[in-house]
């Protein structure tokens, strides 16, 4: 049986398109930037913010709607019917002081089939953690090898895809996927 890794943030769930639209857009109604738009992750230049501003604002974001996020409905459709065919674990770079609320939601919402939560800590100024792996890639290297990495993040992909382990960029602006999200989940339910 095949192991799938799961990125969650914006493939599980639409965290920017939920951050950008409920919170964000409100607070700044002078931005007129659209989803579509954001062809940066991180989009701080876009937004024309410090990083720290933007992170600041993603934080406050899941401090307060990160345990009511909604999973991605063709992602969790695509789970209830291929699902049972593959092992599953979730791996994010969500900041430390987060990973129980990621952990919770992805179980909450994926538990019946990801039975591991794995995290790379993303950094922050204000919370030092013990550093174990720089990267999804490096943390993937001494786990072991699962066989396919689906993420959002063009570098975890291109990071992940040298180490032997298949890849598929989840389609989103900021990256060059040619893939829809359909053709996406075709092709993983196509693997054996």
């Amino acid at each position: 049986m095949k192991t799938l890794t799961w990125d969650v943030d914006d493939v599980l769930n639409d965290l920017m398109r939920d951050w950008l639209r409920l919170w964000w857009l409100p607070q700044h109604p002078q931005c007129k930037l659209a989803y579509d738009e954001i062809r940066e992750n991180p989009p701080e230049r876009i937004l024309c913010v410090p990083r720290e501003t933007y992170l600041e604002s993603l934080d406050a974001f899941r401090r307060e709607h990160g345990p009511s996020l909604m999973p991605n409905a063709a992602l969790l459709a695509w789970f209830q019917s291929h699902g049972h065919r593959f092992r599953h674990m979730a791996l994010t770079t969500v900041p430390l002081h987060f990973a129980d609320v990621s952990a919770a939601w992805v179980m909450k919402h994926f538990g019946n089939w990801i039975r591991s939560f794995n995290v790379v800590p993303s950094p922050r100024a204000d919370a030092p953690h013990v550093q174990y792996d720089r990267s999804k890639a490096e943390f993937l290297d001494w786990l072991g090898t699962p066989d396919m990495m689906i993420d959002d993040n063009p570098k975890t992909i291109a990071e992940v895809g040298r180490s032997c382990i298949g890849t598929l960029l989840w389609p989103q602006p900021w990256n060059d996927s040619r893939l829809t999200p359909a053709q996406a989940l075709e092709a993983l339910a196509r693997m054996d």
